[in-house]
């Protein structure tokens, strides 16, 4: 039997990952191929088709913050869940678009069957960042010549070029004059059909900047057409009988009517250039204009129906007609550079495209838009598309998906707010019904009194004193004149060090040493302590404190954490080796899969430390072992089990580094007893971790199952 499973393949600094790749991964989870729909781009799921179900566990007002404050009590969601990722705040949005929260969401019977929200159809700034539109170009308005492509696109995209092969004998519009972003632009676009030597141009058309059409005429090829590709050509054996025009007219006209500073326009115009047999230096593309991911390209004819809202290439039509295409490609690159990229992001293309498609599924119809999806190109009424949420999709392929908590879907399809509903309750809903639902969504919460503006009393700073103190030890007493160099060099062994003090209150001298990763701090405890350093006998260990009384207990969660599984930690690296040098080193380890090596996420420089992840558990102790027989003849490694190898190492660099925190000088700290507040609160939060237990324990084999901690901020 085939079994679906999830491999994501980041690790230690990559374990942050956008709104938009979740929203892949869940779309891909519950739609699949047969709604063609691609695999996530960050991450991969085997069998999707094997799939019994997706279920996402949304945990309201909490955070990361919480889930390592009260990581203990969290048992069986970090011994069970293996992947772990940060989102960048906040994910409002993302949830209206999952399922409309906060949306004012209203039933539309409309044709296509599709619930419509008013809310949540602009995606919000944060969101903006992940288009490859602001990605490529930034959120400002810009000049006509930025979208010109470079000289490296146009080879890239094989566009005839002086110089290049196979292009001698083409001819060169001669418009070599400077671009300015009031040069004029031109739309152009040639029908093809196919001949004894391959593509050769059959009709060309030319508009200028007002839409005016400027060239529309038939050409006879030199060789014998084999395929008039009638249907997309609409040039048929009978319109070309009495044509005399031939390609070198065409081109003597095209050099007359352009003048020297034109910039052309077109919807993938390398193919129309090449078939022209001419170069010109100055081109807008539209299909590498409004950009994509994985250098995937939008058609012309969805563009104009989503920005310009105009039909083009309609079925009814004999064939395309290339002066509706080249004044479509010139509106789309004028709009473009009018309304700047950010409004274009706006338009959410993507998500347009994928309603599009899946209605299209639905109606056995193709071309069918969404209501109140077209777009008006009026510059001072930009346009607001509705983003359908993640329920909608489903409800188009005909699935019924579930939403329990503080929204629900009634059989109607309407979504109703549920506050009062407790999670004792809505976990008695959940084993009911999730089972009989491909899609459903949980929704959990602390209660509205834990909400983030209203935490416990120095809440967080608790969590970042913990993290300083877990990375931080003591070592002593040393004589008077040690030498500090040495001390420094001895301990540098075990990971790097975010700062070293000396301790002079006490009656001879210690160290306090910050390490900037757990395990660094841990394996100094463990191969320092009663070692000899610079001429003293010393002690090691971490600062006494009340909240430091069970850091055993979490040292040893945190080695049989299943993020750490089969990872090892290896310090004492030269700074000078790369992480190439590194896995040909490490390359005779039986089982090693991947390394990590981490590096200041400000400066960009290596640590002297690495990760490696193996295959199995038992790999890792076995590399532990072949290690430490390295030790014995003389080599400088160090290495133990993983401690916070993958999403708590960039977590603890980020919370060290926004901290400022000085480490005290002296062993104890005064003890401040927990709130009531905060005792209230870790009791919620092991019955919250008992509560998921029972829900996971319920849901079929090969359910893929995602918990959100959406955080505020």
């Amino acid at each position: 039997e085939k079994s679906s499973r999830l491999s994501a393949a980041l690790f230690g600094e990559d374990c942050e990952i956008s709104h938009d790749q979740v929203y892949e991964l869940l779309k891909y989870a519950a739609l699949g191929k047969c709604y063609n729909v691609t695999q996530p781009s960050w991450c991969r799921i085997y069998h999707q088709s094997h799939l019994a179900g997706v279920v996402v566990i949304v945990l309201h007002e909490m955070s990361q913050l919480h889930f390592y404050k009260f990581y203990l009590q969290f048992k069986h969601l970090r011994k069970v869940f293996q992947h772990r990722f940060t989102l960048p705040p906040s994910s409002a949005s993302f949830l209206a678009n999952l399922y409309g929260e906060g949306a004012d969401v209203k039933t539309q019977n409309n044709a296509q069957g599709l619930i419509s929200t008013s809310s949540g159809c602009i995606p919000k700034n944060s969101d903006l960042q992940c288009d490859p539109i602001i990605r490529k170009y930034g959120e400002s308005k810009q000049g006509l010549t930025r979208y010109i492509l470079t000289v490296e696109e146009l080879k890239k995209n094989d566009y005839p070029m002086k110089g290049s092969p196979g292009c001698k004998r083409y001819v060169h519009t001669e418009c070599d004059q400077q671009r300015t972003d009031s040069s004029p632009l031109f739309g152009l676009d040639c029908e093809m059909c196919l001949t004894a030597r391959g593509n050769e141009v059959t009709r060309v058309s030319l508009v200028d900047a007002q839409g005016q059409c400027l060239l529309n005429e038939l050409v006879k090829p030199e060789s014998t057409i084999v395929n008039y590709r009638t249907r997309f050509s609409g040039i048929t054996r009978k319109m070309l009988l009495p044509v005399k025009t031939r390609l070198p007219d065409i081109q003597s006209r095209l050099k007359k009517i352009l003048p020297h500073d034109a910039v052309l326009v077109g919807h993938s115009l390398n193919a129309d250039l090449q078939a022209l047999e001419m170069i010109h230096p100055s081109v807008i593309d539209t299909s590498l204009l409004f950009a994509r991911n994985e250098g995937r390209r939008f058609k012309l004819k969805f563009l104009a129906k989503a920005v310009l809202g105009k039909e083009i290439q309609c079925d009814q039509n004999l064939g395309h007609d290339p002066t509706e295409d080249a004044r479509a490609a010139l509106e789309l690159a004028q709009f473009f550079i009018e309304q700047g990229p950010a409004k274009v992001a706006e338009l959410n293309l993507e998500m347009l495209l994928t309603t599009e498609r899946l209605t299209e599924v639905s109606q056995n119809k193709s071309a069918l838009q969404p209501q109140g999806c077209r777009v008006q190109k009026q510059l001072n009424d930009p346009p607001h598309l509705s983003k359908p949420c993640f329920l909608d999709c489903l409800q188009v392929t005909g699935q019924k998906p579930l939403l329990l908590g503080r929204q629900e879907v009634d059989s109607s399809g309407l979504c109703q707010s549920n506050l009062s509903t407790s999670n004792k309750q809505i976990l008695q809903r959940a084993l009911e019904d999730v089972p009989l639902s491909t899609f459903s969504i949980v929704q959990f919460s602390l209660g509205p009194e834990y909400i983030a503006s209203h935490l416990p009393a120095g809440f967080c700073e608790k969590v970042r004193s913990k993290l300083t103190d877990m990375l931080t030890i003591y070592a002593g007493p040393f004589e008077e004149s040690f030498c500090l160099k040495s001390v420094k060099k001895e301990f540098g062994k075990c990971g790097p060090i975010q700062s070293l003090t000396v301790v002079t209150e006490t009656y001879q001298p210690y160290v306090c040493i910050q390490y900037e990763v757990l395990e660094a701090a841990q394996l100094a405890v463990e191969s320092l302590d009663g070692a000899k350093v610079a001429g003293s006998c010393i002690k090691v260990q971490r600062p006494v404190t009340a909240a430091m009384l069970d850091c055993d207990v979490l040292i040893q969660e945190l080695e049989q954490d299943i993020e750490n599984e089969g990872v090892i930690y290896v310090a004492g690296l030269k700074k000078s080796l790369s992480e190439t040098d590194l896995q040909e080193e490490f390359s005779h380890l039986e089982g090693l899969e991947t390394l990590f090596l981490p590096k200041d996420l400000q400066s960009g420089r290596h640590r002297n430390c690495c990760f490696l992840k193996f295959q199995t558990s038992q790999s890792a102790v076995d590399a532990l072992e072949v290690i430490s027989s390295w030790a014995v003849k003389g080599s400088k490694l160090r290495s133990r089990k993983a401690l916070a190898s993958g999403h708590l190492w960039r977590w603890i660099w980020q919370m060290n580094h926004s901290s400022g925190k000085q480490v005290g000088n002296s062993l104890c700290e005064k003890t401040v007893p927990l709130s009531d507040s905060e005792q209230d609160l870790r009791k919620k939060v092991k019955k919250l971790d008992q509560i998921i237990k029972k829900l996971y324990r319920s849901l079929q084999k090969n359910t893929l199952c995602v918990v959100l901690f959406p955080g505020t901020n």
